[in-house]
């Protein structure tokens, strides 16, 4: 499928804000599934690429950095497993499988960009001796832009030259291996989900998410059901959570007009 010149612009331009975004901007726009719907957006493929954002989405939930280790990006990995999906006609679980290679590539450029700057922070701490705010907005913006570019490019050379590259190498794999792939990628929504309930889960928390599981099964259960089914369990999570609130609001409350001091108050 050829792709015209505005729209590889585009691409490019998309892939530099996000990933600014991801440490600067800090607005989530990095996010695989805003990022997704984007580039959906751009290729003509809004469905496509909400799906695969959702997907990828999903995969990186509970991936964070630690001190100076980056995750594999998803930047650059949700980008291009929407450009792999649309371009290759691949399936979203496929195309996330596939643009893992890509992730770990926007990771090595992270730290790449990371190492280049480390120098400078000598610099950038006598402006802030010096009070020169000019000469840290400059190193800040020097960061930001070769950050931008370096993601940008990366996406842009592989989604130019890669569309013809691309289908070749899909094509030369074999029927079980893309299966293996496509399995793969499935798996990995629920890994990353795993990751952030291992992260942020507590004991007074585990019945609510059974809870909230049990209630997936029942709405998607019902095909009338399944085209909501995540508003309604948005909402019932919204009622669950404000209940919640509520009550622990009024306990406090309810402590802190029966507290009538101790002997140390003077009272």
């Amino acid at each position: 499928m050829d792709y015209n010149i505005v729209q590889i612009l585009l691409v490019f331009i998309v892939t530099f804000i996000a990933a600014i975004d991801q440490f600067s901007f800090l607005e989530s726009l990095y996010q695989p599934i805003v990022t997704g719907m984007v580039i959906g957006l751009i290729l003509g493929d809004l469905q496509t690429g909400l799906i695969v954002g959702g997907t990828y989405q999903l995969m990186t939930i509970g991936n964070m950095p630690v001190g100076g280790a980056q995750p594999p990006n998803a930047v650059i990995g949700g980008i291009m497993a929407a450009i792999l999906a649309i371009t290759l006609k691949l399936e979203p679980t496929a195309a996330v499988a596939t643009a893992i290679p890509f992730s770990l590539l926007g990771q090595y450029g992270v730290t790449l960009i990371f190492t280049l700057m480390s120098p400078l922070m000598t610099v950038a701490d006598n402006y802030a001796h010096e009070a020169n705010d000019k000469g840290i907005n400059r190193l800040n913006y020097l960061a930001m832009i070769l950050l931008g570019a370096v993601f940008g490019l990366v996406v842009t050379l592989f989604f130019i030259g890669g569309a013809t590259f691309g289908e070749t190498v899909v094509n030369a794999i074999p029927a079980w291996l893309m299966n293996g792939l496509s399995a793969a990628g499935g798996m990995m929504r629920f890994v990353g989900f795993a990751i952030l309930i291992k992260v942020m889960i507590s004991r007074d928390m585990w019945g609510f998410y059974f809870l909230g599981f049990a209630l997936a099964l029942v709405v998607t259960a019902a095909s009338s059901l399944q085209g909501s089914a995540l508003i309604i369990l948005a909402l019932i999570g919204f009622a669950l959570a404000f209940w919640d609130f509520q009550i622990q609001t009024k306990f406090k409350q309810t402590a802190s007009a029966n507290s009538y001091g101790g002997d140390e108050d003077g009272i």
